[in-house]
């Protein structure tokens, strides 16, 4: 199938089939998007949804949130798990406030030097916020990539000059169709071509997909390195001491902190990270949110 062929199927697909998400509707601000893909990063939809509309009752511009401490925008991400994103979203905010007036830079190059932006946040918020064509690559676009054209059963470990490489050659050349594009190869591996259980049977592009036409071949080659179980890790240890100081409203003692984990060592290593990390600070009496 040919390069525009499939372009067209997906976006035809992604017109009937694609989610209603907040981000996805007409007019939603471009500071809603780059707050959304900072969220979205490792985190379940289901999550992001009400944890957004929170934040965007509460700092609707980017001035508004560099108004207040980091620390309340820590306490504000509550469940959404990996806390830094937090800090890097509330520099952000600042550094918009300081050098772009309060609104979010279009450019890729200018959001890419916003604190905590990475090629496909910067990519990200410039299509889907501004309308600018330039292929955005996540971790469901190159599973998609991998299965329908390469016929391997997932992707190997990313390559961002192999990966952009690869959506750069399937994108239409109209910029409505490559942003809604983007947005549909996105959706189509999220929620149709997923890692554990495809459902071909709804694939727009069954007919044509590499890895069914070649009967499912098992994959063998590089895998990106597995996460460690998160129970019993230092990342469950953070967590439990994260927890902690966005509950509290006054220091948490040394006391209180011992009592959250029994293995001293694994506590201590935890609690050093999240100081050096910026996520607490040593007071007087005890530890608080920045």
């Amino acid at each position: 199938m040919s390069a525009p062929l499939l372009s067209a199927r997906i976006i035809d697909w992604f017109a009937s089939s694609g989610r209603a998400l907040p981000w996805r509707e007409p007019g939603f601000p471009a500071w809603g998007i780059l707050v959304s893909e900072f969220m979205l990063q490792q985190t379940p939809v289901a999550r992001v949804i009400p944890r957004l509309a929170e934040w965007l009752e509460r700092w609707p511009t980017p001035g508004a949130l560099a108004s207040v401490p980091p620390g309340e925008a820590v306490r504000a991400w509550a469940n959404l798990g990996y806390p830094r994103r937090a800090l890097w979203l509330h520099a952000a905010a600042v550094t918009i406030a300081e050098r772009h007036d309060g609104v979010v830079p279009q450019g890729v190059d200018d959001l890419l030097a916003l604190p905590g932006v990475g090629d496909y946040t910067a990519r990200a918020v410039s299509v889907f916020a501004y309308g600018h064509r330039h292929p955005v690559v996540d971790t469901n676009t190159r599973r998609v990539i991998a299965r329908a054209i390469d016929g391997n059963q997932e992707p190997a470990p990313p390559s961002n000059s192999r990966d952009l490489a690869a959506m750069d050659r399937l994108l239409p050349e109209s910029v409505e169709d490559a942003r809604v594009f983007n947005a549909g190869a996105m959706e189509l591996g999220a929620i149709v071509c997923t890692a554990r259980a495809p459902k071909c049977g709804e694939c727009p592009i069954a007919d044509a997909c590499a890895w069914r036409l070649a009967g499912y071949p098992a994959y063998e080659g590089k895998r990106k390195a597995v996460q460690k179980k998160y129970e019993g890790s230092d990342r469950h240890v953070r967590g439990l001491i994260m927890a902690e100081l966005r509950a509290a409203h006054v220091p948490v003692t040394r006391a209180e902190i011992d009592s959250l984990w029994p293995d001293a060592v694994q506590r201590e290593r935890a609690l050093a990270g999240l100081v050096a990390d910026g996520l607490a600070v040593n007071a007087e009496t005890g530890y608080v949110l920045p």
